[in-house]
């Protein structure tokens, strides 16, 4: 397969080390590029949730991957986020052509872009991180839940669907949250005078123009790759969502090999499935007591 040249790729909430991520299709997506410039904007190893018993070779190969794009001297920057925050540590840290930020304010081709994670808009996460850490908990066990799903409705016939993805969109608090997000990271940026703000934490992908008594900006957000399978791409002077399931290169001409592949899945899951749902909700229940 002929490599796509990217000048500029955005990819954030990928989770590894997680049951919900999606690292085998993450792995394709990369392979199949030939970035200029890497931006890995947030959580991209889930350390919050982290297990050293549940580290796939699929997980590994993406690492291995951005490995070597930092040894072939391609500018690889990682944002922190807040399900790896404990790298917040080591910001300002480089080695070579990487290196650990908190944010990124850029020109690209004249324009002014903000880049950052945005779990700082996140009130959970500023003064109740016990309640944030939970959901990710119970997020991960529906996630679980969600793959197990949809491999007795592939079996049957169906199509896999996102279960997560449907309550967020019906419920309504969640809509207005992600609204409000949208509209809090635009409003500041508008204020700074930035023509670009790019972020993730919210698994909500998106480009649209956003507009306040004071001007407009462009919102953008790399969406994840868990329920959505997103990055930003910026080619030609201009940025572009892109999505692993509406590419044809890949989505379409693997739905033979998706069920073999999500049987292999299901049989690792499935040893561990119980214990780690029971320990999912013990570890939510310390976390409220403490």
């Amino acid at each position: 397969m002929t490599k796509r040249d990217v000048d500029i790729v955005v990819i954030s909430d990928v989770h590894l080390g997680t049951y919900g991520c999606r690292a085998k299709e993450l792995h394709k997506y990369l392979k199949s590029i030939n970035p200029k410039r890497v931006i890995l904007n947030g959580d991209i190893i889930d350390i919050w949730q982290f297990n050293k018993r549940y580290w796939p070779k699929s997980h590994m190969k993406v690492i291995k991957l951005i490995m070597k794009w930092i040894a072939n001297g391609i500018t690889v920057e990682y944002i922190t986020g807040n399900h790896d925050e404990m790298l917040r540590k080591f910001v300002g840290f480089e080695l070579g052509s990487f290196k650990i930020v908190n944010k990124l304010l850029l020109e690209i081709h004249g324009k002014k872009t903000w880049i950052f994670h945005g779990d700082v808009f996140d009130v959970t996460m500023q003064h109740s991180k016990w309640i944030a850490k939970l959901g990710a908990v119970g997020y991960d066990s529906l996630i679980l839940l969600n793959s197990a799903i949809n491999y007795f409705s592939i079996k049957f016939g169906g199509a896999p669907i996102s279960m997560s993805k449907k309550i967020k969109n019906s419920v309504k608090s969640a809509v207005k949250f992600i609204n409000n997000f949208e509209q809090i990271a635009a409003d500041i940026a508008i204020e700074n005078n930035y023509d670009y703000v790019i972020c993730g934490h919210i698994h909500q992908p998106e480009i649209k123009k956003i507009k306040s008594e004071n001007g407009s900006v462009i919102y953008l957000n790399s969406g994840d790759w868990i329920e959505n399978l997103t990055a930003l791409e910026f080619n030609d002077s201009k940025w572009a969502l892109y999505s692993f399931e509406e590419d044809p290169a890949f989505y379409q001409n693997s739905k033979n090999n998706f069920e073999e592949e999500l049987e292999e899945d299901q049989i690792l899951e499935s040893k561990a499935l119980f214990q780690n749902l029971i320990k999912e909700f013990q570890f939510g229940k310390n976390i409220i007591e403490k």
